[in-house]
């Protein structure tokens, strides 16, 4: 089909799937609707990148440094960004101690406990006297000098929300460390008691109360899983203090949620046709957003046996890092965009739709 003819229906395309995308986000006056539209139109066409397609082996060694995928381009974040991420979006988790309880002397305690993040991601707990966490971490300094902790946090499972989605699928932390009673006089004392404050409702009423007292974890190892059959790590601490999260961090469940919902035939066309899969598929969703791109899980029948299914896991990279919301809208509908042309047999002065989108498959797991 000739450049012209294809660019008029692309046009209609983007017009029509623009208008679905800004009323599946949430609510945007007339202004943000029309900018979505625009945005999906524009192109980042000085920027290159090249598509990768294919398994792609030891692509982090364990500091998560890139190894021997100089082809790749940057399109995931760093192991430190992804645990750093996971801390500041979720705002509570599970503390375990060893218990002091006569009879379970030494064993793990597992309690919920809310906490904020100071700057340097250290997590800073508001925690009772009473409590048996508490009771637990300051009996344990009469036996050892500074008791170690375990803080387990997990997306869905510590303020914030997946919808339905499976908790495997989800990224998770364990920081094990030392705590510490942070001083009233701490430099840093104003900054977390409005933080604290903020996010929690409560903390106004207790924080000045003298039977409450606000604890400092100071991760010494970190713990880091991706999501089932995905990644699991240790993170150097100090990396993972320097790191920062990721700007869609807040959004990105919500986003994910919602293309999930609204948008399957634009995701299993995508799977059809930007990810070379030849046989059947079962099914198709989309786990995480970020500034750098989309990951796809497609499970489809194996083509030799067709009652066994396999799992595959795909980075789809944004050609620009977004730096909003509605960016990270406008890169989507590019990628939904040029796998509806494809399908459709449209071309660009030669070029195949999809063929720059860069795709690295970063998972694959077989469930029969």
């Amino acid at each position: 089909m000739r450049a012209k003819e294809a660019r008029s229906w692309t046009l209609v395309w983007l017009i029509t799937v623009g208008n679905s995308l800004a009323f599946s986000f949430p609510t945007l006056n007339l202004h943000q609707k029309l900018n979505v539209r625009q945005n999906s139109i524009r192109f980042a066409a000085a920027v290159s990148a090249t598509s990768v397609n294919g398994d792609i082996t030891n692509e982090e060694d364990d500091e998560g440094e890139k190894k021997n995928v100089e082809s790749v381009p940057e399109i995931r974040l760093n192991i430190f960004e992804k645990a750093r991420t996971v801390t500041s979006v979720c705002t509570s988790g599970t503390m375990c101690t060893l218990s002091v309880q006569e009879g379970i002397e030494g064993s793990p305690f597992g309690t919920h406990v809310d906490y904020v993040l100071d700057d340097e991601g250290n997590p800073v707990l508001l925690m009772n006297e009473m409590s048996m966490h508490t009771i637990n971490i300051e009996k344990a300094k009469n036996m050892e000098s500074t008791p170690m902790v375990t803080l387990f946090t997990q997306l869905g499972g510590g303020g914030s929300s997946v919808g339905g989605k499976d908790l495997q699928d989800v990224s998770r932390c364990s920081l094990t460390g030392k705590v510490e009673k942070i001083s009233p006089t701490a430099p840093d004392m104003d900054a977390i008691r409005m933080r604290y404050s903020i996010q929690h409702a409560y903390a106004d009423q207790v924080m000045d109360s003298p039977r409450f007292a606000f604890y400092r974890l100071v991760p010494e190892s970190i713990y880091f899983v991706g999501g089932f059959g995905v990644s699991s790590k240790w993170v150097n601490a100090e990396d993972y203090g320097a790191a920062n999260p990721d700007i869609l961090a807040k959004d990105a469940s919500e986003i994910v949620e919602r293309i999930n919902m609204n948008h399957k035939t634009d995701l299993m066309l995508t799977s059809n046709q930007l990810l070379d899969i030849e046989t059947p598929i079962e099914r198709t969703r989309m786990t995480n957003v970020d500034r750098l791109g989309m990951d796809i899980r497609v499970t489809y029948q194996s083509g030799r046996n067709r009652n066994k299914l396999i799992t595959d896991e795909f980075r789809i990279g944004f050609r620009i890092p977004v730096i909003s919301v509605e960016d990270a809208k406008s890169e989507i509908l590019k990628v939904f965009q040029e796998s509806w042309e494809q399908a459709n047999g449209y071309s660009w002065d030669g070029e195949e739709p999809g063929s720059s989108v860069p795709i690295v498959k970063i998972a694959e797991d077989s469930l029969g």
